[in-house]
């Protein structure tokens, strides 16, 4: 029964690496990852893999257990949401399996505790029992448009506390109803998502709330044409403000207020 299970969980991985450049890039445009000005004091660089084959890459905030952005390719597609939320082994460190998976399998089959993976990142437990808030996706499984695609954006690193209201209103209209307007005439686009950190805590103090939720898109028309475009939104408010990616990048720059944040190459109007 365990080398079935192993079988079946090897199918499955998320890889921590050093770098996107060397090992997951094709989900960044011009295979180019936003720069370090958004970078955490303790990051994770996630190549998010399920049944052998990578589909969006991640951004971790080790300390504050939310993602800081996750960049994939718009793909959207009918079909189920899935139920079922992962974990990243790899977190604890990179002896545990490279295989994103159940928390149950976890610490049934590896000999680890609970503790050992709440030291490492955010778990189910923490979104327990939320007032106005949700497992909001950065993300969103909807813009995907086969199963194993749909089920390797349910892991927990690719999750934050969002406003319940702004999950299901204004956020969720602008994933499913102006991102499909938008990308009419586009053969590609890639997309990077993100959360600023915020003041405030679930679980204890464990998990941050994010203050903003932001996405950004730039889109190949053909070879020599591309249309960029972008928004934010205030994680306590009903509200999306849509933005030119110059502005974005402007808004976050005074939001972490480091270097200038730049999410996409240079090839990407800013306008």
């Amino acid at each position: 029964l365990l080398l079935l299970l192993l079988l079946q969980v090897s199918a499955s991985c998320s890889e921590v690496v050093t770098s996107f450049e060397t090992s997951c890039p094709q989900f960044f445009f011009h295979e180019t990852p936003p720069n370090e000005a958004i970078e955490p004091e303790n990051p994770a660089w996630i190549c998010q893999h399920y049944k052998n084959q990578y589909y969006f890459a991640t951004l971790y905030d080790r300390d504050l257990r939310i993602p800081v952005y996750s960049a994939y390719i718009y793909q959207p597609g009918p079909g189920k949401r899935p139920k079922t939320w992962m974990v990243e082994p790899q977190l604890m460190g990179l002896t545990y399996p490279k295989w994103m998976m159940r928390d149950w399998t976890l610490l049934n089959y590896f000999n680890v505790t609970l503790e050992q993976l709440s030291e490492s990142q955010a778990i189910l437990q923490d979104y327990k029992n939320l007032t106005g808030l949700n497992r909001g996706h950065l993300n969103p499984s909807g813009h995907h448009g086969d199963s194993s695609s749909r089920i390797a954006t349910f892991t927990l690193t690719n999750i934050v506390p969002q406003d319940e209201k702004l999950n299901g209103g204004a956020w969720n209209n602008y994933e499913q109803q102006t991102m499909m307007r938008k990308t009419q005439g586009c053969n590609t686009t890639y997309v990077v998502v993100g959360a600023v950190p915020g003041n405030n805590y679930i679980a204890k103090g464990r998990v941050n709330k994010p203050s903003y939720i932001w996405s950004s898109a730039c889109c190949e028309v053909d070879t020599n044409q591309r249309k960029a475009w972008a928004v934010i939104a205030e994680n306590d408010k009903n509200e999306v403000q849509l933005l030119t990616l110059g502005e974005l990048e402007d808004v976050l720059t005074h939001l972490y207020r480091r270097d200038q944040v730049y999410l996409f190459d240079s090839d990407c109007p800013r306008e």
